[in-house]
C-alpha cells in the first residue's frame, strides 16, 4: 500500500490516473476517493484542484447513470480530508460526518426511493413474525408508526454505511501520508482520538430521541463517530499494554462476524470513555516512539 501512495505522489500524471481510474471503475471508487484525500492532505485544494477534477467528471457519469454513490463518496471524503487539514481533529471530522450523512440520506432516499420502498414492502409482510405476539398488543395507529419507520430506517442505515466508507477512505488516505511524510503518526493520531462529553451528549441523543422526533435517520447515522471512537479507545489501549496485534485483529474479526453484539460494545465503550478517559488512567508499558498502526 505504501507504493501505491508513493506513487500517487509521484507526480500529477500518476495522481490523476489512479484517482481517474478508480473512479471510473465500480469497484474502486474507494480508491479513488483514498487517493483524493491523500493528494488533498499533502497539497491542499488549490494546488490538488487540478488533479480532483479528473475524478470528478467519471464520478459524475456515473450519477447520471443512477449511481450517485461514486460521487457522494469521494466528495464526502474530500470535504472532511479539508476538515482533517484545517483543524487536525479526528473528533471534528467525525462530528462533521453526521451532517454529511444526513446529505447521502437524503440523496439515497431520492435516487433509490423505490428500491428501498419495495425492501419495506417485504419486511413490513415480516413485521408480525419479528416482534410475535406482542405486536397484536399493539393498537393500529402504533402499528402503522412502526411499518412508516421502515422506510427513513433502511435510509439511514445505508446513509451510515456510506459514512463509515467515507471515514475509512480518509482514513487510508491519512495513513498514506503519514507513511510517506511521518512515519508513525497516522498510529499516535488515531489512538489518541477521544469524543469529549459536549459531543458524545448529543450524539446519543440524536440516536435516543431521533425517532420520536420524526427523524430516524438520526439513531445509525449518529452511532458511526461513537464506533469509531470506540475502535481507536481499543487501538490505544493495547498500544498502551503493547499486548500485540493478535487483540486487534479479534476485534475486526469479531466485528465482522457478530456486528448485532460488538456494534453496540464498542459505542457503550466510547461512551463511559468521554467520561472516564481511559488510556489515561492506564499506565503504558514499555517506552520509546510509536511504531505506526499500534
Amino acid at each position: 500500500m505504501r507504493a501505491l501512495a508513493d506513487f500517487i505522489m509521484r507526480g500529477r500524471t500518476q495522481a490523476i490516473l489512479v484517482v481517474a481510474g478508480g473512479a471510473l471503475l465500480p469497484m474502486l471508487f474507494w480508491l479513488s476517493a483514498a487517493a483524493g484525500s491523500l493528494v488533498l492532505l499533502r497539497r491542499g485544494l488549490n494546488d490538488a484542484l487540478g488533479i480532483l477534477v479528473w475524478a470528478l467528471l467519471p464520478a459524475i457519469g456515473w450519477w447520471w447513470f443512477g449511481e450517485p454513490r461514486t460521487l457522494l463518496v469521494l466528495l464526502g471524503a474530500l470535504c472532511l480530508a479539508l476538515v482533517l487539514r484545517a483543524s487536525v481533529s479526528w473528533v471534528k471530522v467525525l462530528l462533521a460526518s453526521v451532517p454529511l450523512g444526513v446529505v447521502f440520506g437524503l440523496v439515497l432516499g431520492s435516487q433509490f426511493a423505490e428500491p428501498i420502498e419495495a425492501v419495506a414492502a417485504e419486511l413490513q409482510k415480516l413485521m408480525p413474525q419479528v416482534i410475535g405476539s406482542g405486536w397484536e398488543q399493539l393498537s393500529a395507529a402504533e402499528q402503522a408508526q412502526v411499518l412508516g419507520l421502515i422506510v427513513p430506517v433502511l435510509t439511514g442505515l445505508m446513509a451510515a454505511l456510506l459514512q463509515i466508507v467515507t471515514l475509512l477512505c480518509l482514513l487510508l488516505g491519512r495513513y498514506w501520508q503519514a507513511a510517506l511524510y511521518n512515519p508513525g503518526g497516522f498510529g499516535e493520531e488515531f489512538r489518541a482520538l477521544r469524543l469529549p462529553l459536549w459531543m458524545t451528549v448529543p450524539l446519543v441523543a440524536g440516536m435516543l430521541l431521533g425517532p420520536s422526533l420524526g427523524l430516524p435517520m438520526l439513531a445509525p447515522l449518529c452511532s458511526v463517530p461513537l464506533v469509531f471512537a470506540g475502535i481507536a479507545l481499543v487501538h490505544g489501549l493495547v498500544a498502551a499494554q503493547r499486548l500485540g496485534r493478535f487483540w486487534l485483529v479479534g476485534l475486526y474479526v469479531t466485528l465482522v462476524l457478530f456486528m448485532q453484539l460488538v456494534y453496540p460494545l464498542l459505542m457503550v465503550l466510547a461512551i463511559v470513555d468521554s467520561l472516564f478517559d481511559f488510556r489515561g488512567r492506564v499506565p503504558r508499558k514499555g517506552s520509546g516512539p510509536a511504531n505506526g498502526e499500534g
